[in-house]
């Protein structure tokens, strides 16, 4: 076990699992029959030249580089642990950046990167759920982030019709190749800057219901049932 984590974190090692991953996943998009729902707002966005901040789930990261164009455009917050250096090799290879931050990890360096990147006009991506869970319950950072920038978030889910749930926190969803593919965007949700702490919660609860009605609706018409969240108790952070 310990041979094997010491294998994982080894750059060459990690540079070859992230180069296999990407094309796995390109092979999964170039084969999937893709429906895609609610993208005008991203695209009027993007015409305009104005920022955003994207956000999935934590346990469908794996099916959103293959998302859009613009989306693909995006740098997304990843732990600096082990696996969050492998995403972000992955993520270089499909022609992602990478910011390197977490909560406990980095966060304050993170949080700079983020708004770097949106005043520049750029889009940031996240999981508010990552990079340790609960699954499904949004952290208010996200939040904080959009009341601090002006920015709005875009919540997004997607789902295919062929993978596979493995047993993690987050219920990690591997797509298949050969099936069919829903990505659904939801409607932006504006934070004001001076934002107070009761509209900070309830820019929060909004995203992250919005965030399970489309997980669930992307779940149903592909097929599934829809991924649960964690037990509401002590789920906020």
């Amino acid at each position: 076990m310990r041979l094997s984590r010491r294998l994982l974190a080894s750059g060459p090692v990690q540079s070859l699992l992230a180069f296999l991953i990407a094309l796995y996943l390109r092979i999964v998009g170039g084969t999937t029959r893709w429906q895609r729902e609610g993208f005008e707002a991203l695209e009027a966005l993007r015409a305009e030249g104005k920022p955003l901040i994207f956000c999935f789930w934590h346990g469908r990261l794996a099916m959103m580089p293959l998302c859009h164009r613009e989306a693909r455009s995006a740098s997304v917050l990843v732990s600096t642990h082990r696996d969050g250096r492998l995403v972000a090799r992955t993520l270089r290879h499909l022609g992602l950046a990478a910011i390197d931050g977490s909560r406990t990890r980095g966060g304050e360096a993170a949080s700079l990167r983020c708004r770097t990147q949106l005043n520049a006009g750029g889009i940031v991506a996240m999981a508010p759920d990552g990079p340790q869970g609960p699954r499904m319950r949004a952290a208010s950072g996200i939040v904080q982030l959009a009341a601090l920038t002006g920015v709005p978030i875009l919540p997004a889910s997607v789902a295919t019709s062929r993978r596979r749930v493995l047993g993690s926190w987050d219920r990690f969803l591997l797509p298949l190749p050969f099936g069919r593919g829903l990505y659904r965007i939801g409607a932006p949700i504006s934070v004001p800057r001076e934002a107070d702490a009761g509209a900070i919660e309830a820019s929060r609860m909004a995203l992250e219901r919005s965030l399970n009605e489309l997980s669930a609706d992307c779940d149903r018409r592909m097929g599934h049932a829809p991924i649960e969240p964690a037990a509401l108790e002590g789920a906020v952070r």
